[in-house]
């Protein structure tokens, strides 16, 4: 879950909790004040109450201005717009509590054919107070909103950082990261920038430096395999033969090992079968003897890859179990979702990950072929293409799997 997610719901929540705070505590306050001011009005109604029934009018003016009540005249008004909430008849008597569209509360009073209807003009202040109660959780509700506004400012520029990383990563080396701002972001994205253009600058130079390897050793080579064959047939040009074989070839997987390294090479995704992708594989060695080999296509299953570089994985493969078998043949076994290379020897010393490092070679290996950077470059070549090298070793046979997804 992104940030910006996690932000979005810890306001959401925050928010709908304050929302639910602010109705209930209206809710409460409502309550309470009407609980109050009833209790109130069925007290001062005893009192006002004898001062109407002996038509007092005098004594029940002093006694209204005493408890802080205003007499309304216009009573048909205020009895159109209110509610009776609380109601208490005699023959003789009415006193009903009325609640106005206002939410203020009126007292009317009936004796006979008196009768008047009073308010509490001190509700006002508990109104007042009210409506600042309310204008408080307003405020607190937009605090909380500019607060959000303001993370989500600061944390936008990650997602773009987060991007642009992801992109330098894919290979992008040229690309930089656009922050003026003066804050940690953006001292994270002048890091940023000054470790990209650090990071182009090496594999830009390590780029040049390998292609001029390559042709100056290419030229070289190809001379001396024209002149390797001008050489009368003996043990010593057999042996020459193979070594600028193994050095052309080394040169050439190096390259493509960095290639694959520095994210330079974008793969020719294709659909074709596993009897192809071997076939490819064994045109890729020059194999004089057959007999070398036995291919077993158990299921002919179709794979999406680079047909090219999957074949070079599969082929090295192929290679190392040729030149460290023991016995012959190498057998190859396609079975759904996996091809075997099985070759008969001892059991490797160590683990697979071992083997897989550049320039690495068992024990068994000293008095073989072998350069190093077979299996690295399968390992490189499957995980690009996020497939899976196996090993395991079952009667006398050492066994790689090539496990595709």
């Amino acid at each position: 879950m992104s940030i910006f997610s996690k932000v979005l719901i810890l306001f959401l929540i925050s928010f709908s909790l304050m929302i639910f705070v602010s109705n209930e505590t209206n809710k409460l306050t409502q309550r309470t004040m009407e609980s109050f001011l009833k209790e109130k009005y069925i007290q001062v109604s005893q009192e006002l109450f004898t001062y109407l029934s002996n038509n007092d009018k005098n004594a029940l003016e002093k006694k209204l201005k005493e408890l802080k009540f205003k007499k309304i005249e216009d009573k048909q008004h205020y009895f159109k717009s209110s509610k009776v909430v609380h109601r208490y008849e005699t023959e003789l008597s009415t006193i009903n509590i009325l609640k106005h569209e206002d939410d203020k509360y009126l007292l009317y009073m009936k004796y006979l054919d008196d009768d008047i209807l009073v308010i509490d003009i001190s509700q006002d202040d508990n109104f007042t107070k009210k409506e600042l109660l309310h204008y408080m959780i307003l405020a607190d509700i937009t605090i909380l909103i500019i607060m959000f506004l303001i993370i989500l400012k600061i944390i936008y520029p990650l997602r773009g950082i987060s991007k642009s990383i992801k992109n330098f990563g894919d290979g992008d080396y040229s690309l930089r990261i656009e922050n003026s701002s003066k804050d940690e972001i953006g001292k994270v994205s002048n890091t940023f920038n000054s470790m990209a253009a650090n990071i182009e600058e090496l594999i830009t130079s390590r780029e040049i430096l390998l292609r001029d390897i390559g042709h100056e050793l290419k030229t070289p080579i190809l001379k001396s395999k024209l002149a390797a064959e001008m050489i009368e047939d003996s043990k010593y040009k057999s042996i020459l033969k193979r070594a600028l074989s193994q050095i052309d070839e080394m040169t050439s997987e190096l390259l493509y090992l960095e290639k694959l390294n520095a994210n330079q090479y974008k793969l020719d995704v294709q659909k074709f079968s596993c009897e192809t992708l071997i076939a490819e594989s064994l045109s890729k060695l020059f194999i004089e003897d057959e007999t070398l080999i036995d291919v077993k296509v158990e299921s002919n299953f179709y794979i999406n890859a680079d047909l090219n570089y999957l074949s070079i994985a599969l082929k090295n493969l192929i290679d190392n179990a040729l030149k460290y078998s023991t016995k012959k043949p190498v057998y190859i076994v396609a079975q759904e979702g996996e091809i075997l290379v099985k070759s008969s020897g001892k059991e490797l010393d160590k683990s697979l990950e071992f083997y897989c490092e550049a320039f690495t070679q068992g024990d068994n290996s000293r008095n073989q072929a072998g350069y190093g950077l077979g299996l690295s470059l399968v390992k490189r070549i499957l995980q690009k293409h996020s497939f899976k090298l196996l090993y395991y070793y079952k009667n006398g046979f050492n066994v790689f799997v090539l496990h595709i997804n």
